[in-house]
């Protein structure tokens, strides 16, 4: 079957390239619909807000949002945060509104854990995703919305997420830490011009959404931070994630799907999703597919990506007992630098929920290209292995190269076929095959 190329380089005909001149750069901005202009304005201080980094203001957010909710006004409301320091513990946001932080503006997470909410798991993982049971509902959460922006003048969201972590090193958490925005089953989401600081877990967390434009956005977090992935996109379509830098403990960018045999039953793809021009560091993976994978990732373009300081460049995950696919992904103009696997696709990566799994269900893996990738200072070239009774099919390298101060360890693979151009280190035979060349030299 020929490889599906319908989607690239725009994510869908919705999305908007931008045009005009050699120096224009293709953007995602059409991904998600213009909001119309909002008809109100609320401040968090016209509802007993106090911007001092004392005052907690938990209710204060709540009566806003509740006031946007009333007002039904034409295009919706802003909510705008002023300059200060607002701590708070979780909100919730409602559809048609936009919630603005000014220059200087700070919402600072309560770092009181016992007062902190607990929601349901997600259907298509079936438990926390650390701990059995209920989770900890994200700072700034939305369930089933529409239409909602957060953006503002490079405002922040702090997580104070240090208590969080210091009790997940030492064994104590009751359950899952909690995201700093999860929203859940929502359209048309834009997230810009803000800065996302120390969250507990996951920084930016789409599930079951759709429409949803992420750009302009810095995620920073300690590189020992456990778990502090940059942005998620889960079980979600029409995704664009673009021109961000993400410094954080774990994967800058993480596509998934959800978690074995309760991803399986969900059965919600991740789809039609593009990455681009993203910088950044991690401990972890600068690109990352899984490996929570179990309902499907299909349709994905990365390209223009930069990650220095890292331990791997591009990392596409999964496992036996996943079911699901990852099928249909570019990735192309990525420059890596200190960085100690290039690149790895391996097929025995993470744990399983419970012991519920179905061990025969494996993964498809299959038309991955990956392609104009230059790194100096790598340590390992790289790792495809696939599973024994499932192999990665039309694995494309081309124009894939690694060097470093001493000489780069060579490439592994097992249980993988596909094709290789242009690669160095020398690739290994499993990617050399006349087939595999064909397809490679036909899907570039």
């Amino acid at each position: 079957m020929a490889r599906s190329t319908w989607w690239w380089p725009c994510l869908l005909a919705a999305v908007l390239c931008a045009a005009g001149g050699a120096a224009a750069q293709e953007t995602c901005a059409g991904v998600v619909p213009t909001p119309p202009r909002r008809g109100a304005r609320v401040s968090v201080a016209d509802f007993d807000g106090a911007g001092d980094g004392r005052t907690l203001n938990t209710a204060a957010f709540a009566r806003a949002v509740a006031s946007i909710e009333r007002r039904r006004a034409p295009g919706g409301a802003t909510l705008y945060v002023p300059p200060g320091v607002w701590l708070t513990g979780p909100f919730n946001l409602t559809s048609r509104m936009t919630l603005f932080l000014a220059r200087g503006a700070v919402i600072r997470a309560a770092q009181d854990t016992s007062s902190w909410p607990l929601i349901e798991p997600l259907p298509s993982y079936g438990r926390g995703r650390e701990l059995p049971g209920a989770r900890y509902i994200s700072l700034i959460h939305g369930n089933g919305l529409q239409d909602v922006v957060i953006t503002g003048e490079n405002g922040t969201i702090d997580g104070q997420g240090s208590v969080w972590w210091d009790m997940w090193k030492k064994g104590t958490l009751l359950y899952t830490r909690p995201h700093l925005l999860e929203l859940r089953s929502s359209s048309d989401i834009i997230v810009s011009n803000v800065v996302f600081q120390d969250s507990p877990f996951w920084n930016i967390h789409p599930v079951y959404c759709s429409n949803v434009l992420v750009r302009n956005v810095t995620v920073l977090a300690p590189h020992d931070s456990p778990n502090t992935d940059g942005v998620d996109p889960d079980s979600s379509s029409n995704v664009c994630i673009e021109d961000c830098y993400i410094s954080t403990g774990d994967d800058a960018v993480a596509i998934k799907s959800g978690w074995d045999e309760y991803g399986i039953t969900y059965g919600r793809p991740s789809s039609d999703i593009t990455v681009r021009r993203i910088t950044g560091s991690s401990p972890f993976a600068g690109f990352a597919i899984g490996s929570e994978t179990s309902g499907g990732v299909e349709n994905v373009l990365a390209e223009h990506l930069n990650f220095f300081g890292s331990g791997f460049g591009i990392h596409i995950k999964t496992n036996s007992g996943r079911g699901g696919f990852i099928r249909n992904v570019t990735v192309s103009d990525v420059t890596l630098d200190n960085v100690r696997y290039g690149l790895r696709i391996a097929g025995d990566v993470g744990g399983h929920p419970d012991d519920h799994y179905n061990r025969s269900a494996l993964p498809v893996v299959d038309s991955l290209t990956i392609k104009n990738v230059q790194g100096k200072n790598i340590k390992e070239a790289g790792l495809i292995k696939g599973i024994a009774n499932s192999a990665f099919s039309r694995i494309c390298l081309s124009n894939v190269k690694f060097n470093g101060g001493a000489p780069v360890r060579p490439w592994k693979c097992e249980a993988v076929s596909g094709g290789a151009l242009d690669v160095q280190p020398s690739p290994c035979t499993e990617l050399t095959t006349t087939s595999g060349t064909s397809f490679c030299t036909n899907s570039l």
